[in-house]
C-alpha cells in the first residue's frame, strides 16, 4: 500500500505545538475531499466491510476517525441538496432551508467566501447541488457537476434475476453516458483538476481552500470493467438487517421515491448483491482517484502544512432495512465517513462521540483564523485536541414531514408522525437497529424520556412540525417557546 508522508510520518510526528510553529509562519491549507451517497461502513480499514479502500485506508491510519458523523437530514427528497446547504451556509437543516442565498453570497457568508476574506485562494471541482453559482463565490472552479450523472430507464428496477442482468444495464457499458459523458470518468476529471490546483498553488503564496466534490457513489453506479471484476457476488454479503421490505416503506419516504426504484420489490439476496457490488466497485474507483490527490498534494511539497478531510454528504442504505436510497433515519443512511488528517491531530485515533459532517465547515473557518459568527455548526478542534469528549447534547434528524429522529446517549428514536409509530433503538447493544423495543413495557420510561427529548430538539431547530402528534408539517407555524 502506498504511504503518503503527509499522513505516515509528518501526521504522526508533529504534535500541537509544531502546528502551532506552522500557524506562525502560514496559514495552514484546508483539502476538503466530499463523496456523495456513501455510507460510514464503506472504507476498509474500518473493519465493517469487504471492500478496497487502501488510500482513504492511509487517512485512517495517518489522522482522526470521527465514527459517528451524521447528516441533520432534508426538507425533500434530495437529501444531496439540504446537505450540502447547511455545509456551505453552516446553518441547521430548517433554518438553512429558509435561508435568502443571494443575500448569503450578497454577505460574503457562504464558507468558500468566509475563507477567502481570511486570505485564501479558494478551488473547486465537481459535484456542486447548492441553488448558487460556484464561479461567483470561489478563485476558481473547474467541471461543475449537477446533482447526479444522467440515469436511464434501464438502469431502474434491476437486476430481477440473472437473465435480467445478462440483458441488461451495465455499469461499464460507456454507451449509457452517465459518468462517461464528455469522454472520460468524472471521478478521474474530478483528480485531474485536483492535481492541476495544487500545482497552480505550489506556486502560490497564499494558503488554499480546495472543495473537491465527487459525485461518486451516486448512481449510476458506474465504473470500469476491472472493478466490478474485483468483487465476485461471492464476495457480497447482503446485509444482516436485509428486509424483502422496510413495514412502513411507503410512510417513510414512499416505494415509488426514485432512489428507492433502482431495485425491484420485494428486495432479493441476488439484487442486494449486485448493487452493492457496483456501489463498492464505484467506491474503490474513487478511492484510486483520492490516492492521485494525494500523491499531488506529497509531490508539490504541501503536504506539511495541509489539513485534509474526508466526508460524504449522507449515507446509503442499498438493501439495509429493505431500503435502497438515504430517505430514512436509520445509521447506514444518516452516517457517512468523517476523517481529519493534519498537524497535531494524532495518527490512528477514533473520536465516538457523535458529530454533524457539517461541523467541518466551522472546523475548517477555525483553523484559518477566518470567525464562526453566525454559524450554527460547531468546530471539532475541542475534540481533536482532547479538551472534551463530548460535543452535542443530542443528535437531531428530519426527513420531510415524514419522520423525525433523535439520539442521546446511546438510544435512537424514530418517530414516523403521519401514522404515529415511533420505534425505539438501543444503539450501544444493537448497533444493526433490529430489535424495536418500542412496544417493550420494559422501555416505556426510555420511550417517554426520548420522545421528549425529541419535541425539545425540534422546538431548538426550529422545525415547522409544531409537534409529533400534531403531524402538522407544513400547515401550521411553529409554535412559541
Amino acid at each position: 500500500m502506498k504511504k503518503y508522508k503527509i499522513v505516515v510520518l509528518v501526521v504522526a510526528g508533529l504534535g500541537m505545538a509544531g502546528a502551532a510553529t506552522l500557524a506562525e509562519t502560514k496559514k495552514p491549507n484546508i483539502l476538503f475531499i466530499f463523496a456523495d451517497d456513501m455510507s460510514y461502513e464503506t472504507i476498509g480499514a474500518h473493519g465493517l466491510l469487504d471492500i478496497d479502500t487502501p488510500h482513504l485506508d492511509t487517512l485512517v491510519e495517518g489522522g482522526a476517525s470521527f465514527t459517528h458523523a451524521y447528516n441533520m437530514g432534508a426538507w425533500g427528497g434530495a437529501v444531496c441538496v439540504a446537505s450540502r446547504k447547511m455545509l456551505n451556509t453552516g446553518l441547521f437543516v430548517w433554518r438553512s432551508q429558509n435561508a435568502d442565498l443571494g443575500q448569503c453570497v450578497g454577505d460574503g457568508g457562504m464558507w468558500s467566501q468566509r475563507m477567502g476574506k481570511a486570505g485564501y485562494r479558494t478551488y473547486m471541482s465537481g459535484k456542486w447541488h447548492v441553488p448558487t453559482s460556484a464561479p461567483k463565490i470561489f478563485d476558481v472552479a473547474k467541471n461543475v457537476r449537477p446533482g447526479m450523472p444522467n440515469q436511464v430507464p434501464s438502469g431502474y428496477n434491476r437486476p430481477k434475476d440473472e437473465a435480467d442482468y445478462e440483458q441488461g444495464w451495465k455499469p461499464w457499458d460507456t454507451t449509457h453516458n452517465g459518468y462517461w459523458k464528455g469522454g472520460k470518468h468524472w471521478s478521474e476529471v474530478l483528480a485531474d483538476d485536483s492535481v492541476e490546483f495544487l500545482e497552480q498553488a505550489a506556486k502560490d503564496d497564499q494558503p488554499f481552500f480546495m472543495y473537491l466534490a465527487f459525485n461518486a457513489p451516486h448512481d449510476p453506479r458506474q465504473a470500469p470493467k476491472e472493478y466490478i471484476d474485483r468483487y465476485p457476488l461471492d464476495r457480497i454479503k447482503v446485509p444482516e438487517n436485509m428486509l424483502p421490505e422496510y413495514p412502513y416503506a411507503e410512510e417513510a419516504c414512499g416505494k415509488g421515491l426514485r432512489d428507492e426504484k433502482l431495485a425491484p420489490y420485494p428486495r432479493t439476496e441476488y439484487a442486494v448483491k449486485v448493487n452493492r457490488q457496483e456501489y463498492f466497485a464505484l467506491i474503490t474507483h474513487m478511492d484510486d482517484q483520492i490516492g492521485k490527490i494525494l500523491e499531488a498534494l506529497e509531490k508539490t511539497g504541501q503536504a506539511e502544512n495541509t489539513y485534509i478531510f474526508f466526508s460524504a454528504d449522507h449515507g446509503l442504505a442499498v438493501g439495509h432495512h429493505g431500503f435502497i436510497g438515504k430517505q430514512n433515519m436509520y445509521e447506514h443512511s444518516m452516517r457517512p465517513p468523517f476523517l481529519m488528517v493534519g498537524p497535531g491531530v494524532k495518527a490512528g485515533s477514533r473520536i465516538d462521540a457523535p458529530i454533524y459532517l457539517q461541523d467541518v465547515m466551522p472546523t475548517a473557518l477555525d483553523l484559518a483564523d477566518a470567525g464562526t459568527e453566525g454559524i450554527d455548526f460547531q468546530s471539532l478542534l475541542p475534540l481533536v485536541k482532547g479538551k472534551t469528549s463530548k460535543h452535542y447534547d443530542a443528535i437531531y434528524g428530519a426527513y420531510m414531514g415524514n419522520q423525525r429522529m433523535v439520539i442521546k446517549e446511546g438510544w435512537k428514536l424514530i418517530a414516523y408522525p403521519n401514522i404515529g409509530i415511533k420505534r425505539l433503538y438501543h444503539l450501544d447493544k444493537d448497533p444493526q437497529e433490529m430489535n424495536d423495543l418500542a412496544a417493550s413495557p420494559e422501555y416505556a420510561t426510555k420511550l417517554k424520556q426520548l420522545s421528549i427529548e425529541l419535541e425539545k430538539e425540534m422546538d431548538a431547530q426550529d422545525d415547522p412540525m409544531s409537534s409529533i402528534a400534531a403531524a402538522d408539517f407544513p400547515k401550521a407555524p411553529k409554535k412559541k417557546k
